[in-house]
């Protein structure tokens, strides 16, 4: 790396809102073994089953994340936890299966179809992918491992790239699929704590991954007008003027965005600064 430029994720000019990694549903598979640059470039699993899951997960619209253990123990698995996560149904199901060849064998088309457990707590995964970018080893880690001990065996985990490694410590919070970055132990703590209790946290939220950018952050921007949210609760409908968000006891706001350029991000490690582009709050007006 250049050791002129800054770690990645060292630069905070971009705004978090509207960054959260895009997914409807994701396949949860414990590898503790290395991860590859991309889990799916062929050496992390052989190339022939890499293309059959390329092709697999691809045909189910679901994203696939590895997740393991942090320190020695997490390398230390004899068979592996598998989990499916319906994010739009806010579902997540848990099984144990002996390799990543089984997941070919499984029916994504919906929950309840694989004779699984359901999950009933939340789940936080803390991206650890090294080899996609150093600051997630640098800030992931130790994050991780400190985390990890103070919930459930099922419930905190390291991941494979979770998008947006300039925001390390990057972080996805299921079954929702929000996106977070940018907290210390003690916020992520209380994140999780509020996700137990069923609460969106709003500090280093990025936006829920269920929604395009402009939704995110629309949802976003309600929310922060509003006292303990659910989360998922608004219903966000995106027009080509303003984004309607809608709570559930009926008020709807209108939100007006604007696309603004963000000087100076540096996307990974190394990379030169470049401009970048962030959708902003311009208006929100209750109707």
């Amino acid at each position: 790396m250049n050791q002129a430029l800054p770690r990645c994720s060292d630069v905070m000019v971009e705004p978090l809102a509207g960054t959260a990694k895009a997914g409807k549903g994701f396949i949860l598979f414990e590898h503790p073994g290395s991860w590859s640059h991309d889990i799916l470039d062929g050496h992390t699993f052989d190339p022939e089953l890499t293309a059959q899951l390329k092709a697999f997960t691809k045909s189910a619209n679901m994203g696939l994340q590895l997740i393991r253990k942090p320190g020695r123990e997490g390398r230390r698995v004899e068979k592996c936890h598998l989990f499916l996560v319906f994010s739009e149904a806010a579902i997540i199901e848990h099984l144990i299966v002996d390799s990543a060849a089984e997941i070919l064998e499984l029916d994504l088309s919906g929950p309840g179809r694989n004779n699984a457990t359901r999950i009933t707590d939340p789940m936080l995964l803390i991206c650890t992918h090294s080899k996609r970018d150093v600051c997630c080893a640098i800030k992931g880690r130790p994050l991780a491992a400190a985390i990890e001990p103070k919930f459930g065996e099922l419930q905190v985990w390291e991941s494979s790239h979770t998008k947006g490694h300039r925001f390390a410590p990057s972080m996805m919070l299921m079954p929702w699929n929000y996106s977070f970055g940018r907290l210390n132990e003690e916020a992520t703590t209380t994140l999780f704590e509020q996700a137990v209790d069923n609460k969106l946290f709003l500090p280093g939220n990025r936006g829920r991954g269920t929604l395009d950018a402009r939704g995110q952050v629309a949802e976003l921007g309600v929310a922060t007008l509003l006292d303990a949210l659910p989360p998922a609760y608004l219903e966000v409908t995106e027009g080509a003027e303003d984004v309607r968000v809608t709570h559930p006891d009926g008020r709807s706001w209108s939100v007006q965005l604007e696309r603004q350029e963000v000087e100076g991000v540096i996307s990974s490690c190394g990379d030169a600064p470049k401009t970048g582009k962030a959708w902003v709050v311009s208006s929100i007006t209750e109707l």
